[in-house]
């Protein structure tokens, strides 16, 4: 049996990947905050030597990213230490690191999708702190892959979809940022790439490392992202209202979002053949599980 330790068990990815299909021959010992402390760096390294891990999954963050700006300490420790302390401690015991990272490592000012080695520029304390783990990993000495990913979603936990549900079951308009542009990223899915990934770092020392992006395919914002989500969830019976757009600063954050986390995919489709599926169809996966399946109305055709 090979034990695989994954963070952020309470988590969207966290579930997901506790709820992946992985082989019988590979046990997930999901943690969360209550098993170890992530502020802890020597706590990390007493976990990672206390059996014989097959590999690490590091999914755990400091993701508040509006509060991170006034509690840049925590977020830093979170983000940056703690990947840095799993990838000494991989390193030492020679098992593979599967490190989480984000889009905001990017300034957004880009015209496209961003390729795995477009220049970094993050534009707040959260950004710069996932970035501080990234480079902690890339020069830890352990084999890794980092894994961007951007505007996750999934039937668990908070998220843009729940929120949007949540709030147009009592709301007939919204007012929904649209110059903000990027790929949601089902948390299902998102699991099932790093599983793929995980068991060939497992299986093949030979194995593609670096960084590497993942998301759902096609573009989109958060205002037509949005309007989809009640598009499909009025066919399922579900809260549906309409969608006004809106500017970024017409919505003031303490964080600067960045305008573009569209991501490109060309890095992950060639070291491990991961094509994602369409965004839309992810989601509808998604509202299945919160709703139930679409109303299909079946109407006779007339000869």
């Amino acid at each position: 049996m090979r034990d695989v330790l994954v963070t952020g068990a309470g988590g969207q990815l966290g579930t997901e990947l506790r709820r992946a299909r992985w082989p019988e021959n590979v046990r997930i010992v999901a943690i969360d905050v209550s098993d170890l402390d992530l502020t802890d760096t020597d706590a990390i390294a007493a976990k990672i030597a206390e059996r014989e891990w097959a590999a690490v999954i590091n999914g755990a963050a400091y993701t508040a990213v509006d509060k991170a700006e006034s509690d840049l300490v925590t977020a830093w420790a979170v983000n940056a230490m703690a990947p840095a302390a799993f990838g000494k401690a991989c390193a030492k015991a020679g098992i593979p690191l599967v490190q989480v990272s984000t889009d905001y490592v990017f300034a957004g000012d880009k015209a496209g999708a961003w390729e795995v080695d477009d220049p970094v520029a993050p534009l707040g304390v959260y950004g710069a702190s996932k970035l501080g783990g990234e480079l902690a990993v890339r020069t830890s000495g352990v084999r890794h892959a980092i894994v961007r990913t951007a505007w996750v979603v999934s039937a668990h936990g908070a998220n843009f979809v729940k929120t949007m549900l949540r709030v147009g079951a009592t709301n007939p308009a919204l007012r929904v940022v649209a110059d903000q542009h990027g790929s949601p990223t089902s948390a299902t899915d998102l699991a099932d790439a790093l599983l793929t990934i995980t068991l060939r770092l497992i299986e093949d020392e030979q194995a593609p490392t670096g960084t590497f992006h993942f998301s759902n395919a096609g573009a989109t914002t958060w205002a037509d992202f949005a309007r989809e989500i009640f598009r499909q969830s009025a066919l399922r019976g579900g809260a549906s209202a309409e969608v006004e757009a809106i500017t970024t600063a017409d919505y003031p954050t303490p964080a600067q979002r960045p305008a573009n986390s569209l991501l490109s995919h060309r890095a992950i489709g060639d070291a491990y053949g991961i094509t994602p599926r369409d965004w839309d169809v992810a989601l509808s996966d998604i509202l299945d599980e919160l709703i139930g399946a679409s109303v299909v109305v079946a109407t006779e055709t007339q000869v």
